[in-house]
């Protein structure tokens, strides 16, 4: 339960700083998780957005059509499949997650100076331990919907 709790705790004080920068550029947290998502991709249908944020379609649809709107995002139809919408960061989205990860009290910079009081056999520590727990969720879950 501690543990369990201890990984709740990071992730309430993540939001608090996710809310803050996103509130600070207009954002909603779901168009900046879509943001965040992207970025980490050159480009990704709106159905893998889907997946990795778990938001609902309608308000993936939403957060998606106000990001286009703003000149964030672009959105264009798979070639092969015209149901299928292609996103990527348009130039201003990628100057502004930039903007993101440099901001002095944003989650980034506060995150790796957090991580800075790690040694680096800590930190390969505490990496494995959380690769062994999140394998294990996801074995588990795999089990839960096969039966």
């Amino acid at each position: 339960m501690q543990l369990m709790m201890s990984f709740a705790n990071v992730q309430k004080n993540m939001v608090r700083f996710i809310q803050k920068s996103a509130a600070e550029k207009g954002l909603s947290i779901p168009q900046y998780s879509i943001l965040m998502t992207i970025f980490n991709c050159s480009e990704m249908t709106q159905k893998t957005v889907a997946e990795k944020t778990f938001l609902p379609k309608s308000t993936l649809s939403q957060a998606v059509d106000g990001l286009v709107k703003e000149g964030y995002l672009n959105r264009q139809q798979v070639v092969c499949n015209r149901r299928e919408m292609m996103l990527s960061l348009s130039e201003q989205g990628q100057q502004l997650v930039d903007e993101f990860h440099l901001q002095e009290d944003g989650l980034y910079q506060v995150f790796k100076s957090a991580s800075n009081q790690f040694t680096a056999e800590q930190m390969t520590e505490l990496l494995n331990a959380h690769q062994k727990i999140s394998t294990y969720l996801t074995e588990v879950e795999l089990e839960v919907t096969t039966k």
